[in-house]
């Protein structure tokens, strides 16, 4: 549009707007006429002011005309959505599942029930509920329970196969360092029967029937395998028959087995002697001979230095830690407190005679008179900072320690799985499955432990248990498209948290990781 003026034959002039549209001219406005020069000029500036509210308004019309066509576009993609799943977890483990070989089990309850012990430990009931919200996975409760049989029937051995055949494929084949150790399991009951039984618990619950739990993992933590025995069972006789069966079945021939000092007595050195098995294992050298207990003190404490004796043809390795020295002063500080509030009135009541713990350095004298003897406080202090070693290796002293120092991985398994993956405890009350939900939690344990050799081979500066969280705020939207009828899928990372691990659900990430 633009503004013209027109001088007719009386010599007045026309101020008229003019729009041309398709290629024709018309007048769209007619600001007025006059023979006055300033009164032109006036209408002039009216024609142009209108002109520009005309295409004011045409903008503003337009801009609404866009908004409503991206509104019904919106409208329509949301009428269109078939389900929006919470699925972050489950498309992130399932990799790492299919990575360490699993996915060869044809059965996908297995990966089902290790991704949710991994996202939201729950009972199995709850669990059916957890994959049907979230996953859009309809499993019926009782056909998990009948999977739990047959998992302990005929998959148990397959699942430790792969585990194994994976770490050492990324150990570079060779196993080296096995460590052992045991940890009890508890039930909401206090039944028991040939599997569940009560004894003594390293979760503090005495009072409810157990079961013991023996697992061997290697170096860094990797779980090889596990065995259930009898919750009153003595911890020492356990690791034997775990760690036969395992050489037996795997052809081990070249390895070092660690072990705390708990696990081992004259019985179970003399058998792995026997069979030619290589060992470290904590020394109890305050429970030692006289002479050796006398050698021990008599050696500098410095830090670094070792000292070292044979002990009927083994090696007995000493230490000293300054760390260690000052954890030991604190604990018997903070025990003798316990003491002195416990014992202030200088008597004894029946029930405290053989408590554990630092009753050690109280002297009884008529039954029931207490005191806490200095001597013997003493004479412990003379001890801080000392821990031995037995082992038949050749290895330096300071490889021995630093061999048993790693049993920390075997405490910290039994911290993974008893905190994150919550395997007690336990509802189930056959031992068939009492021994598939624990087979369970080893392949989440196993798929936790790889996730972590990536992140951290990857440098991801992110935990496990932090990339999990975050994973479980991740979605899925599925659109079914109106004409043909398909799903299309789009996990959606939105805000700072989830785009922080986005690279870990696209394929570049998961190349060359080996």
């Amino acid at each position: 549009m633009f503004v013209r003026k027109k001088k007719n034959p009386s010599g007045v002039v026309s101020v008229q707007v003019i729009d041309k549209s398709s290629g024709k001219y018309r007048v769209a406005k007619t600001m007025g006429s006059s023979f006055d020069p300033e009164e032109i000029k006036k209408l002039y500036r009216k024609g142009k002011k209108w002109i520009a509210e005309q295409v004011k308004g045409q903008d503003m019309f337009a801009q609404k005309t866009i908004e409503d066509e991206e509104k019904q576009v919106v409208k329509h993609l949301l009428s269109n959505v078939d389900n929006i799943l919470i699925n972050g977890t489950e498309k992130l483990l399932t990799r790492v599942y299919n990575r360490i070989g699993f996915d060869n089990i044809d059965d996908e309850i297995l990966k089902y029930l290790t991704i949710a012990r991994l996202s939201q430990p729950m009972s199995k009931s709850a669990t059916v509920e957890y994959l049907r919200s979230y996953f859009d996975k309809d499993i019926k409760l009782k056909k998990i329970y009948r999977y739990l049989d047959k998992l302990y029937n005929t998959q148990q051995d397959k699942i430790q196969e792969i585990s194994v055949a994976h770490t050492k494929e990324i150990l570079g084949h060779k196993i080296g360092l096995l460590f052992y150790d045991v940890t009890t399991l508890y039930f909401e009951t206090d039944k028991k029967d040939e599997l569940r039984e009560k004894g003594f618990s390293k979760d503090g619950k005495h009072g409810q029937s157990q079961v013991v739990l023996g697992l061997l993992v290697s170096k860094d933590g990797y779980p090889l395998s596990y065995s259930l025995f009898n919750g009153s069972q003595y911890e020492g006789r356990t690791m034997l028959p775990v760690l036969e069966d395992f050489i037996q079945r795997f052809g081990l021939d070249d390895f070092v087995i660690v072990a705390d000092s708990g696990l081992m007595n004259k019985t179970n050195i003399a058998l792995l002697e026997n069979q030619g098995y290589k060992y470290i294992i904590g020394a109890r050298i305050k429970n030692e001979s006289k002479n050796i207990k006398k050698w021990i003190l008599n050696q500098k404490k410095k830090k670094g230095l070792f000292h070292e004796r044979d002990k009927n043809g083994k090696r007995l390795v000493i230490g000293y830690s300054e760390k260690r020295a000052k954890k030991d002063r604190h604990n018997r500080e903070r025990g003798i407190k316990r003491l002195e509030k416990a014992f202030k009135s200088g008597k004894i009541t029946k029930d405290k005679v053989n408590k554990r713990g630092y009753n050690k350095f109280l002297e009884i004298s008529d039954d029931i008179d207490v005191t806490i003897s200095q001597e013997k406080i003493k004479a412990d202090q003379k001890w801080d900072g000392l821990k031995g070693y037995i082992t038949n290796t050749e290895l330096p002293a300071k490889e021995v320690r630093k061999q048993y120092r790693s049993l920390w991985i075997i405490e910290n398994a039994f911290r993974i799985t008893k905190g994150t993956l919550r395997v007690r405890p336990m509802f189930h009350f056959t031992p068939r499955r009492i021994e598939a939900h624990v087979c369970i939690c080893f392949v989440a344990y196993k798929v936790y432990k790889e996730l972590e050799r990536i992140l951290n081979y990857k440098n991801f500066n992110l935990s496990v248990d932090r990339v999990l969280k975050i994973a479980k705020t991740i979605t899925t939207i599925q659109v079914k498209l109106p004409k043909s009828g398909q799903i299309m899928s789009e996990t959606m990372f939105l805000t700072p948290k989830q785009k922080s691990i986005e690279e870990l659900f696209e394929d570049d990430f998961w190349r060359n990781l080996d």
